[in-house]
This record gives C-alpha cells, sequence and structure tokens, in this order.
C-alpha cells in the first residue's frame, strides 16, 4: 500500500491523462492552459507535500493535504470537467494515509465538495445535479471500498498479531522443554552417580575405617602370632580397597564415555565407527559397525547414534563381552538399528529397573514413533533393536533430548 513508486506512477498516470484529453481537441484556449496549470498543480501539491505523508499523516497533515487536493480539483473541474477524473488518485490517497476512519470519511467529503463547487463553477446553477451525482456516486463508492479495505487491513494485522503470540508461546514452550530435559538429564546423573561411583566410594570409607581398627588393636598387643593375624587381615582389607577403587573408577570412566559427544556433522556412519573405535580402545571390546542407510533426517540420526552409544555403555557395564556390532539398515518397518554383543547375556534386564539406559533407548525409540526390543541373542549375548520410521512425521519437539548430537546419552 505504501510503494512510493506506485503512487508516483499513479499521480503521473492520471496528470497525463487529463493533460492527453485536452490534447485531443484543439484549438487550445484558456480552459486548456487552465486545465495544464490545476494539473501541474496537483503534481506540485503530491510531490512537494503529500508524498512525504504516503505512511500515514498526522490529522492536521491530512487534513491540510486534503484541502490542498480538493482546492485542485475544483479549480481543475471549472476548467475541464474531466478534471473530476483526479479523485481516482485522490480519494485512495486520503483512505490510504489517514490517521483514523473519521478522518478519512472527512476528507472523502472534501473532495466530493470540490467536485459539485466545480461543476458549479464550470455550468452554473444547472451543473449542480450533474456534480450532485458525480460526487455522490464517487464517495459512496469511496466509502464502501475504503470501509471494505480497512476491515481486510485490521484483520490482516490481527493476524499478524495473533501469529506473533503464537510463535513467541512456541519459543517458550521450546525453552521449557529443553529446561524440562536438562532437570531430567540432570537427576538421572544423580541416580547413576548415587548407584555406582557414589556406593563404592561409601565402601571404601567403611572398609578403611575397619582397617584403622584393626591397626589399633594392633597396638600393644605382644603376641607376634596376633600381630600376624591383625596384619593380614588389614592386608585383605587393604586390598579390598584397591579393588573397590578400581571399580570405582571403571564407573566414572563408563559415565564419561556414556556422556561424551559424538559429532554426527559427517553423517551416521562415520559417526558409528568413531564411537565403536572410541569404544574399542577404552575397552579392549572389538565393535563391528555396518550401515547401509543414508541420507536420513539429521534428528534421527541422532537418535540411532544416542541409542548405540546407550547400547554400548550397557555392554561396557553389564555384558563382561570380548566383541560387540553395531548394524544399522532399512527395512520395511523404517530403519533397524541392531547392538549385539558375545556377552553373558541379558539375564532377568528389563527397562528402566536396574538403571536408566534401557529405559532411555526405549523411552527415545517411542518419541520417534518406532519401538525397542531387548533380549539374548539368537547365539548367545544379548541383542538390542530399535526400529524407527523414515518419515519426518515424528515430532522433533517430542525428541528434546535429542535435539543436539552433543546432548548427553544415559547408560543402564
Amino acid at each position: 500500500m505504501y510503494n512510493v513508486r506506485w503512487w508516483d506512477a499513479a499521480a503521473l498516470a492520471v496528470a497525463s491523462v487529463v493533460v492527453l484529453l485536452t490534447l485531443v481537441d484543439p484549438p487550445y484556449g484558456p480552459s486548456d492552459w487552465g486545465t495544464w496549470a490545476t494539473t501541474g498543480a496537483f503534481l506540485a501539491v503530491y510531490v512537494a507535500y503529500g508524498r512525504r505523508f504516503l505512511t500515514g499523516a498526522p490529522v492536521s497533515h491530512h487534513l491540510a493535504i486534503a484541502l490542498l487536493f480538493s482546492t485542485v480539483i475544483a479549480a481543475g473541474a471549472a476548467f475541464e470537467p474531466s478534471f473530476a477524473i483526479m479523485q481516482a488518485f485522490v480519494y485512495p490517497y486520503v483512505w490510504a494515509t489517514a490517521p483514523s476512519v473519521r478522518n478519512a470519511i472527512i476528507a472523502n467529503g472534501f473532495v466530493a465538495l470540490a467536485i459539485v463547487a466545480g461543476y458549479w463553477i464550470r455550468f452554473g446553477p444547472a451543473g449542480l445535479v450533474t456534480g450532485l451525482a458525480v460526487a455522490a456516486l464517487s464517495f459512496g463508492f469511496s466509502i464502501a471500498l475504503g470501509l471494505w479495505i480497512t476491515r481486510i487491513a485490521e484483520y490482516g494485522e490481527e493476524r499478524a498479531r495473533l501469529l506473533d503470540e503464537l510463535q513467541a508461546a512456541q519459543g517458550q514452550l521450546a525453552a521449557m522443554h529443553r529446561d524440562a530435559g536438562v532437570t531430567e538429564e540432570r537427576g538421572r546423573l544423580a541416580q547413576e552417580i548415587h548407584d555406582t561411583i557414589a556406593q563404592s566410594l561409601t565402601g571404601m570409607v567403611m572398609v578403611a575405617q575397619r582397617a584403622g581398627n584393626r591397626l589399633e588393636a594392633v597396638e600393644g598387643e605382644p603376641a607376634a602370632s596376633l600381630r600376624q593375624a591383625q596384619y593380614h587381615a588389614v592386608r585383605g582389607d587393604i586390598e579390598l580397597m584397591e579393588e573397590m577403587a578400581r571399580e570405582a573408577l571403571t564407573e566414572a570412566r563408563g559415565l564419561v564415555a556414556s556422556l561424551a559427544p559424538v559429532a554426527a556433522d559427517a553423517g551416521l556412519a562415520d559417526a558409528l565407527r568413531r564411537l565403536g573405535a572410541s569404544f574399542e580402545r577404552e575397552t579392549g571390546v572389538a565393535v563391528a559397525v555396518t550401515t547401509d542407510a543414508a541420507g536420513l533426517d539429521r534428528e534421527l540420526e541422532v537418535v540411532l547414534l544416542r541409542s548405540a552409544q546407550e547400547a554400548l555403555a550397557n555392554v561396557r557395564k553389564h555384558a563382561q563381552a570380548r566383541s560387540a556390532s553395531i548394524d544399522v539398515s532399512v527395512g520395511g518397518d523404517g530403519v533397524v538399528l541392531t547392538v549385539a554383543d558375545d556377552g553373558v547375556g541379558p539375564g532377568d534386564a528389563e527397562p528402566g529397573v536396574n538403571g536408566f539406559g534401557l529405559a532411555g533407548i526405549r523411552d527415545r525409540a517411542a518419541m520417534a514413533g518406532g519401538s525397542f526390543a531387548f533380549g539374548p541373542g539368537p547365539t548367545g549375548g544379548s541383542l538390542l533393536r530399535v526400529v524407527v520410521p523414515r518419515a519426518d512425521a515424528a515430532s522433533a519437539t517430542h525428541r528434546s533430548d535429542a535435539s543436539s548430537p552433543d546432548a548427553a546419552g544415559g547408560t543402564a
């Protein structure tokens, strides 16, 4: 509505039409010269004054511009009745720049009265009927069209406001999802540390206290046999402390490995190979990676990568395996991730019972619209299978914990 070039073209067009209408009927006389002069005055008013307020005019300027245009129209119509064609520009202008509907209607009234005045000056009292008819028709059409366009503009502004509010609400909801994911992950980490490292360290403290008590009992004992027996008991406690410390260190390394970010920027296959190589270096468990799935959605790759990472963390903690395999393939049901090992088997492990790893994989698969299965392998060991659809129907908001490949992955 406020494209200045279009308004410039419209003003020049109506001015050109008026001039051409006078040029086709020579010889030229005073009325033609007056028409050309008022046409020039119309362009001068527009360029010098009206053009500055195309994006909206204050009430005083709007009424002043409307009066100037009305005066020009009245003078032009007095020289040449066809000069009333200028209303085709002036009516839309006063509607577009009006600060309110009331001001637009008042300005429309000025233009309509200018047409009546021009016809009355040109034809005398006999021109009043024609002038009133032309003014009433143009005024009524302008009011109807202006109110309709104004209503459409208000509706558009209301829709834009509602869209802005919706986008703001979506942003807040996304932030809440992220906060909820952070809170849930903190709770999971706290539980994992409590169930593993904290318990091991607590046991070490108790063993150390027992060793200290035994050393105190040795003090002052004259019998060498008793001191020897106490010595062996304390030595056993110290060895137990060393074993527990090693177990706690293993648990800590497992947690760090499960939480370490594995970037998927180069694709799922490369990320899985890097994950397998890192796992093999840290644990000595050989990991074979095969994948024939390409062109997957970014967030789907993240779900599969995190599921594989948590599955390997499960192998590290429970499987006692010598080798493991990761396979990603595309089947009729979707993309299939399979993680197998040759360890002791799953036993009675159930998702969410003894830890968070299996439950985390199950929840990731469910949020992606897929399925999860865990049980013994066909030739021994454990077999984990995750199936997720390739379609983009799975909502990204349901995978807030996998929104980034650097998000933390859980362990069992």
